[in-house]
């Protein structure tokens, strides 16, 4: 996959984070206060800041914590539709360069990252 690094993935985002990415952040220093939250329904998601990711440099168009990001933007864009199954984000403009072998290894990954998640905002309800 080619990624433009336009930010559109990074603009409104509720990526969800499991319990070794909130970890993995918080050991480059940052509070988790500052970088998540806990929603309603007891999943971990990521903040956002003036529109974006709180982690999006709009100076450099790229994400300020690449190297330890969030377990779900590094599958992104393949993600799971609920009604469809796993698809590639209409919203990324480079779509299109992503191969049929990559949306299947990376939904693989999706599914098992989805099963954390799950489990672990049962724990926290």
């Amino acid at each position: 996959m080619h990624c433009s690094h336009c930010g559109i993935c990074c603009t409104e985002t509720e990526m969800l984070l499991t319990n070794e990415d909130i970890k993995r952040i918080e050991k480059r220093g940052f509070h988790k206060k500052y970088f998540m939250k806990i929603n309603k329904e007891g999943y971990a998601q990521l903040r956002n800041y003036n529109g974006y990711c709180v982690f999006y440099s709009l100076e450099a168009y790229r994400c300020s914590i690449y190297s330890d990001k969030p377990s779900g933007c590094g599958v992104y864009p393949v993600i799971l539709d609920e009604d469809v199954g796993i698809i590639i984000d209409d919203i990324c403009p480079e779509k299109a360069t992503f191969t049929p072998e990559e949306k299947k290894e990376k939904g693989d990954v999706v599914i098992k990252l989805i099963e954390v998640i799950d489990v672990e905002a049962d724990d926290r309800r």
